[in-house]
């Protein structure tokens, strides 16, 4: 058997998580990782492509396309997707929220076997819209990544990740986080390497107790969907690096996360939200982290999604997944 793990790599910040994702999905399915830019228009012949019949399915070639956004598939239209072919095709949209931006090649068209998507109340929208079988496989975390917490924390407030205006200076953040005796961390260094970047979060995450994060209902952005919330990497590396979450998350997180993985704060008023913060940072014990980590482990690792992947594609399990997916209990 051969994997191809195609990554439409999208441009701008904060896709590290993804680019960890495309990395991992090619290592542990025994794969071959192939990177293409998404430069937002895909060209006309990529295009006019969606319209050819499927191409030959050559036995034992499989084919798994990653892509941030429904739109980026288009950039899957390759040559080698009819020739040599591959006998088994998915692709699976991280930001699967854009449900009405997703590309003709996954439009009623028989180029891909199965779709998956990580919004878990939108799977009926997409099998209508594509015709296609869809499953969901929600954000997770490469929790193995994140070593266990063995000692304090030095930094009990971190800022992650877009902020509502209230809470988007990070200095004022930083002068009433020290008169309540709180260290706080400004925003990670950022790179323009995505693995850099990621790296550079991860180390943040570590070395802190709390992370602040909102909801794109309570904190918009030009780049947000103007309607519909949705979890994000932040929260699943925040909860495998043992941190609790504060802010307001999606409605979704009722679903995916456990009790004691977040913890609402107000999105506007600081002076109410500074005594649940207090509370929350002198209660904070290693303990606690390590029971973080562990539910992170055991429920939102990306190896748990990788391997329902391969039960519905009906593709082997390798050696290596299951060796680490037995690590995560």
């Amino acid at each position: 058997m051969s994997v191809d793990v195609v990554y439409i790599r999208p441009g701008g910040t904060g896709w590290g998580p993804v680019a960890e994702l495309a990395r991992l999905s090619a290592r542990l399915l025994g794969g071959t990782l192939r990177e293409i830019a998404d430069r937002g228009h895909s060209s006309p012949l990529a295009r006019g492509a969606v319209l050819l019949p499927r191409g030959r399915r050559a036995r034992g070639r499989r084919l798994l396309v990653l892509a941030g956004n429904p739109a980026a598939l288009s950039f899957a239209a390759r040559p080698s997707m009819w020739f040599p072919g591959y006998e088994s095709t998915a692709a699976w949209v991280i930001d699967s929220f854009w449900s009405d931006r997703i590309a003709g090649v996954a439009k009623h068209r028989p180029h891909f076997d199965h779709l998956f998507i990580t919004d878990p109340e939108l799977g009926d929208e997409w099998r209508e819209r594509t015709g296609r079988p869809v499953d969901v496989l929600p954000w997770g975390s490469d929790t193995l990544a994140f070593p266990p917490v063995d000692t304090t924390k030095p930094v009990d407030l971190l800022r992650l990740g877009r902020q509502p205006s209230a809470w988007a200076d990070d200095s004022l953040t930083a002068q009433e986080a020290a008169r309540r005796g709180l260290t706080f961390g400004g925003r990670p260094p950022a790179s323009v390497d995505a693995l850099t970047n990621q790296q550079n979060v991860r180390t943040a995450l570590l070395e802190s107790k709390i992370v602040l994060a909102f909801s794109n209902r309570v904190s918009p952005a030009a780049y947000t969907h103007p309607t519909r919330e949705y979890l994000t990497g932040r929260w699943m590396d925040a909860l495998a690096a043992g941190c609790l979450v504060a802010g307001v998350a999606p409605r979704s997180a009722a679903q995916l996360l456990w009790g004691g993985a977040t913890m609402d704060i107000s999105p506007h008023s600081r002076a109410d939200a500074w005594p649940v913060l207090v509370e929350a940072a002198a209660g904070w014990s290693i303990e606690a982290a390590t029971r973080q980590q562990e539910l992170a482990r055991r429920t939102v690792d990306w190896r748990h999604r990788l391997r329902r992947l391969v039960d519905i594609m009906g593709w082997p399990h390798t050696e290596q997944l299951t060796t680490e997916s037995h690590r995560l209990t």
